[in-house]
């Protein structure tokens, strides 16, 4: 039976808070038994695989070039597609649901495309970046759901759960 996909993205550079945050994240979904996607770098995506890892939890990091040794070290499965940042389409569409944390322009085409595919998106506001920018936003018309908009650790894991239980893996 397939398992719950959650992708992870953010930034490559993250602060001590979230990477914090992140590798809090990656814990809780490798406890639960997610599988936990990544683009499989640095910051924000390497904080969550490491959690993820080290709760016993399968990572998967999509990276965009040819070589493994790209990958952080925490992803137990690499996927290198040699396709730059146009592997964040293939990164999306491999969601159950898209978790935001911070982020830049990457993110912001990772955003796109989960929004395009009709993936459930839950964006942390409290880092900023584009995340916060479009929480309990729509990027456009559409769909009619908004991005889900998380201040906590604590209401992430509510809409989390909420998202995982509507899935048809359960």
């Amino acid at each position: 039976m397939r398992k719950f996909q959650v992708v992870v993205i953010g930034d490559t550079r993250a602060d001590n808070a979230e990477y914090e945050f992140a590798e809090k994240l990656g814990m809780y979904l490798g406890s639960k038994g997610y599988v936990v996607i990544t683009g499989g770098r640095s910051g924000i995506m390497e904080a969550v695989n490491k959690g993820a890892f080290e709760a016993g939890g399968i990572t998967i990091g999509i990276i965009p070039g040819a070589d493994f040794s790209q990958a952080n070290s925490w992803c137990s499965v690499v996927f290198p597609t040699d396709l730059g940042h146009a592997r964040n389409s293939i990164t999306a569409l491999s969601a159950d649901v898209i978790i935001s944390i911070g982020g830049k322009a990457g993110t912001l085409t990772e955003l796109g495309f989960g929004w395009i595919f009709n993936k459930p998106i839950i964006s942390v506001s409290q880092f900023g970046g584009w995340s916060a920018e479009l929480s309990g936003k729509q990027i456009d018309d559409r769909r009619p759901d908004n991005i889900i908009d998380v201040d906590s650790f604590e209401a992430l894991k509510v809409e989390l759960e909420k998202i995982a239980n509507d899935s048809q893996l359960n």
